[in-house]
């Protein structure tokens, strides 16, 4: 890079560039830009300050506690239980209300189980067997009910048999009722009661009527005209979330019970209210053999010899999980005064677009330009262009060509006849006088 290259180089850094205002009288650019401050000033007003509430400080930390309770009977007369009649403490586990519970609605019962020796149930790969070897003892039955003993029970002349094991016999039974059990759990209620704060602002609410009513909860039942009565028709919930309660009570199922609370402090308290909706969260549309929700449990028992025994239960039923979600909002001037920056640097963004719209992509773009940019010069710099122009004059060759001669001559005899007649002519023509002597 040469001298003169680096000289403007390090010049250029000195530069100073600033804005410069043009009229442009095109209608598109115009209406463009127009439109865009329409569509910036629109989103501002309507989706960032009306819609998202972008004005407000937000506190997203809720602090909730949920209490549940489930309330009914049912009574069933089956051959295998007789009559019974089912009340919360048999069918609602765990019995202390929480945000997650499950009501029983479908029962298979082993009854009268006691340790000993039985064969394993068919239909275990692992526990089935041909001959004594093929039972190991002191090996448990991979998904089984007990320990082998060493020996293989056939029943008849069948080749094929299951191998004898130490457990609690008779194993359990595999059958399962084609209805289920519990059909009266759909008139069940479920209390739910929920209080959350937001410490941000240190506000607290519940969704339960503040009334010194003392039947108010014993005669009211949730809609969407009361809805600080969270006691709800299990029925209704399953009905809501969008499952059968037939199809769910007799292979079980989860459903989820969803509590949002969406406060807008800049309002009155009474303004933040509970919103509830439902959902079942297992896969109902999977066809699968683990299908629905299940587990087991025992109650224990002594005869009078002291010799202990149970009732082996495999419940389904409806697992409900309480799900509190919310959040807060107030105004504050910090995050107003962001979103009104962030307005007006989308304002600058339009302008910048129909800038470039204007000098560049429209027919007349390259007029625009030049009347858009210009190079302006200070004053010592405009002089010393003139004594750089004068020096190149001074440096002319001196075999100059006898045309260009004459035509000084011409010049000098006009500069003294012109100083004769007017003296302020002297001033105007003095540079060329010094020039043609030097």
């Amino acid at each position: 890079m040469g001298q003169a290259a680096w000289k403007g180089f390090v010049l250029s850094l000195f530069d100073y560039k600033t804005a410069k205002f043009v009229v442009a009288k095109s209608k598109k650019v115009g209406l463009l830009y127009r439109v865009l401050q329409l569509t910036i000033l629109l989103y501002l007003l309507i989706w960032v300050f009306l819609i998202k509430k972008s004005y407000q400080d937000i506190d997203t930390s809720l602090q909730s506690a949920v209490v549940t309770k489930v309330k009914g009977v049912a009574y069933t007369n089956t051959t295998m239980l007789g009559e019974r009649l089912w009340d919360v403490a048999d069918f609602v586990i765990p019995s202390q209300g929480e945000n997650v519970f499950f009501v029983v609605t479908n029962l298979i019962v082993t009854p009268n189980q006691r340790q000993g020796i039985c064969a394993e149930r068919e239909g275990i790969p692992d526990g089935e067997c041909s001959e004594d070897t093929d039972c190991h003892a002191g090996e448990s039955v991979v998904a089984g009910h007990g320990l082998k003993t060493g020996r293989c029970l056939r029943v008849g002349n069948s080749t094929r048999g299951t191998c004898e094991i130490f457990a609690w016999c008779p194993v359990e039974t595999k059958s399962m009722p084609m209805d289920p059990l519990l059909k009266d759990a759909e008139g069940f209620t479920i209390f739910i009661k929920n209080f959350i704060r937001f410490p941000k602002f240190n506000f607290s609410k519940a969704n339960v009527l503040e009334t010194g009513d003392k039947h108010f909860l014993k005669t009211c039942h949730f809609s969407s005209t009361n809805l600080y009565c969270p006691i709800f028709r299990l029925g209704s919930i399953v009905r809501w979330a969008g499952a059968d309660f037939q199809d769910i009570a007799l292979k079980g199922g989860v459903i989820g019970i969803h509590i949002e609370w969406d406060c807008d402090l800049d309002k009155a308290a009474s303004h933040c209210n509970p919103h509830y909706y439902f959902n079942r969260l297992d896969n109902k549309h999977t066809q699968s053999i683990s299908s629905g929700y299940n587990f087991r449990f025992a109650r224990y028992y002594r005869d009078p010899h002291g010799v202990e025994f149970r009732d082996l239960m495999k419940a389904y039923g409806i697992r409900f999980d309480v799900i509190v979600n919310g959040k807060a909002g107030k105004f504050n001037i910090i995050p107003t005064v962001i979103n009104i920056g962030s307005g007006l640097a989308l304002m600058g963004a339009g302008a910048f677009f129909c800038d470039l719209v204007l000098i560049y992509l429209i027919r007349k773009s390259e007029f625009y330009r030049d009347k858009k940019f210009e190079k302006v010069r200070g004053q010592k710099e405009e002089d010393n262009v003139e004594v750089e122009a004068n020096e190149m004059e001074q440096e002319l060759p001196e075999d100059k060509p006898l045309e260009r001669v004459h035509q000084d001559e011409q010049a000098l005899e006009l500069a003294q006849s012109g100083r004769k007649q007017n003296s302020n002519c002297q001033v105007l023509f003095e540079p060329a006088r010094s020039t043609l002597l030097v």
